[in-house]
């Protein structure tokens, strides 16, 4: 769980690394809508039980990712010619 000190914490990731993780959210979130729309394939209560806690765990990761990047501040690229 996050502390109080650590949640008011900043930190700097760059601007590909965000990108990534944003991918990752995105997919998790996809992968978990298409395997709930799969349960009403499914007859076996423990393999619905099983199915269900999959989606949850996908829910649960995409939103710590989130928590992630909304406590993140992206990095300025570096320049390309040195001043």
């Amino acid at each position: 769980m996050i502390t109080n000190c650590a949640a008011n914490e900043s930190f700097e990731i760059s601007p590909r690394f965000r990108r990534t993780v944003e991918e990752r959210v995105a997919r998790l979130e996809k992968d978990a809508e298409f395997d709930e729309a799969q349960v009403a394939a499914l007859t076996d209560g423990d393999h619905i039980r099983r199915h269900m806690r999959l989606v949850a765990v996908q829910r649960s990761e995409a939103l710590r990712m989130r928590l992630f990047l909304d406590r993140a501040k992206t990095r300025l690229p570096r320049p390309l010619i040195a001043l």
